[in-house]
């Protein structure tokens, strides 16, 4: 699936258009999982353009690869990606998550190297989540950055 997609570019922000094209989905399309997955919450700015993330779009891969290519339903590649953040989680506690993260993602690790510790710590700040029951999401979210900082220097 991921072999047919685009590589994504080093850059903070995507607008719809762009996170369209390295998915391969249109954007109304985009706007509909936003409603179902609640893991899409792209920044929305001036105009209520949206603006997503590097995260997003990989998850936006993965969500088109469970409904498109594996064949899920909506709720079923909803539930998928509750038990596959769980086992990412449960990895990420026995340490065992960074090392595997750094084997797969070899690639796209040393793309995002021009990003400066202070580049991170400006996205940790600004984007803390709004809804109730995401801020132990959160604190996990904090770390990651923090440690994608780290190895950046």
């Amino acid at each position: 699936m991921d072999s047919l997609l685009p590589a994504i570019p080093a850059k903070r922000y995507f607008t719809i258009g762009e996170v369209g094209e390295l998915c391969g989905v249109k954007p109304h399309v985009l706007r509909y999982w936003e409603q179902e997955f609640t893991q899409l919450r792209p920044v929305k700015r001036r105009g209520n353009r949206r603006y997503y993330q590097r995260h997003e779009v990989m998850m936006i891969r993965r969500i088109r690869g469970l409904l498109y290519d594996q064949g899920f339903t909506i709720s079923g590649a909803r539930n998928k990606l509750l038990e596959l953040t769980q086992s990412e989680r449960q990895l990420m506690r026995s340490g065992a998550f960074l090392d595997e993260m750094l084997e797969d993602n070899s690639d796209e690790i040393e793309a995002s190297v021009d990003l400066t510790h202070e580049d991170v710590t400006d996205d940790i700040d600004t984007h803390r989540p709004t809804r109730p029951g995401l801020e132990s999401d959160w604190s996990v979210h904090q770390e990651l950055l923090q440690i994608r900082a780290l190895l950046s220097v």
